[in-house]
């Protein structure tokens, strides 16, 4: 019980700080993408520091971050791997729902960074888009961050990957960055309870162009929940 009104006050005040933060760099966001990114690196630094001292909950960062245009493959449970792997990240942008855009405080700085909004059922048309955008050099060269199974995914369950980063690899010829986390057992994708511990995000080896689109897909879902599944069970989940 003690653990879950602590959660609430740290989730009470997360959304608070969002709001502080986000109207405090407003101003130098709307006119610099540069600023934009300061403002969210911004709010990763304060719900890194407090979720460690209020509910104990601390955040580590393994392997290389990956630098330069690179496409960015992860896995998603929560809110929380959104934010480490953004901070980690010199010049990330994410595809994302394009409801998030309309959003307060949020939507302001996704259409700043340069995200990639997606309308339901029209993926591939949105990845076309954008991979039209990246070739006329209408999209600032970064590292494009997506979510292979398409949403947020609770420890354990199992969802398929989606061929859209397979398409975006082929397409885009970038190199993929995988990566693995254990943030779901910590930071639950609903409810309030936010669990004490260690949350991870771990940054693997690339893998590199040259690959089919079916051979690029099965490697990166065989290597991402093999190392999710290894460090979620080094906290203590029984991944079966």
């Amino acid at each position: 019980m003690f653990q879950w009104i602590k959660s609430l006050v740290f989730m009470t005040q997360a959304y608070i700080m969002m709001l502080v933060i986000g109207l405090a760099y407003a101003p130098y966001a709307i006119f610099s993408r540069h600023g934009a990114r300061a403002a969210c690196k911004c709010y990763c630094v304060w719900i890194f520091w407090t979720a460690r001292w209020m509910i104990g909950l601390r955040t580590e960062f393994r392997g290389t971050p990956p630098s330069g245009e690179v496409i960015i493959a992860a896995k998603h449970q929560s809110f929380l791997d959104i934010m480490m792997i953004f901070y980690a990240s010199p010049a990330a942008k994410f595809i994302m729902k394009r409801e998030i855009l309309w959003t307060p405080v949020i939507g302001l700085y996704a259409k700043r960074l340069g995200c990639v909004p997606v309308v339901r059922g029209k993926r591939g048309a949105a990845i076309s888009k954008m991979v039209r955008d990246v070739e006329a050099g209408h999209t600032e060269a970064g590292q494009l961050i997506i979510y292979s199974q398409g949403t947020r995914v609770a420890p354990g369950a199992k969802l398929p990957y989606k061929v859209g980063t397979g398409v975006l690899y082929k397409q885009l010829n970038q190199p993929c960055a995988p990566v693995a986390t254990n943030c779901g057992v910590f930071w639950p994708r609903t409810g309030v309870i936010r669990r004490p511990g260690l949350a991870v995000v771990e940054f693997l080896p690339h893998i590199e162009q040259g690959l089919d689109r079916d051979a690029f897909m099965a490697q990166l879902e065989d290597v991402v929940e093999t190392n999710s599944n290894r460090l979620m069970r080094d906290a203590g989940f029984d991944v079966s």
